[in-house]
């Protein structure tokens, strides 16, 4: 008798926990956004670059196209904003939809990176 009480308090036990970590599952993600804006480059070097930068406290995930040259970014908008991330992959170079890089990180840039800017 005492197995069977023991084995159904360790099942009433695991149940609850297992509960309780999918609704902190289901929390972190429902304050997920997922956005893409442009971001210039040219090859994928580039693209190393740009998605490491991308990728601070409260990004899920960054990845950079080369061809369309469009980020598609995940994160949290309660622990980070989209400027922020912008802010950070135009200080490693390149330029943003809303931010240049600085001209001396740009410049930089091995060859095969440095693309055509805007003036």
């Amino acid at each position: 008798m005492k197995t069977i009480k023991l084995f159904f308090v360790a099942f009433m036990a695991l149940t609850f926990v297992n509960s309780f970590a999918q609704m902190n599952d289901h929390d972190a993600t429902s304050n997920t956004k997922t956005e893409t804006f442009k971001v210039w480059g040219n090859c994928g070097t580039c693209k190393a670059r740009i998605e490491k930068a991308a990728k601070i406290d409260g990004v899920s995930k960054a990845d950079w196209d080369k061809n369309t040259q469009i980020l598609t970014l995940s994160y949290n908008p309660d622990k980070v904003k989209s400027d922020d991330v912008q802010k950070k992959i135009a200080g490693v170079g390149h330029d943003t939809e809303k931010f240049k890089a600085d001209d001396k990180v740009y410049n930089k840039l091995p060859m095969c990176c440095q693309y055509e800017r805007k003036k």
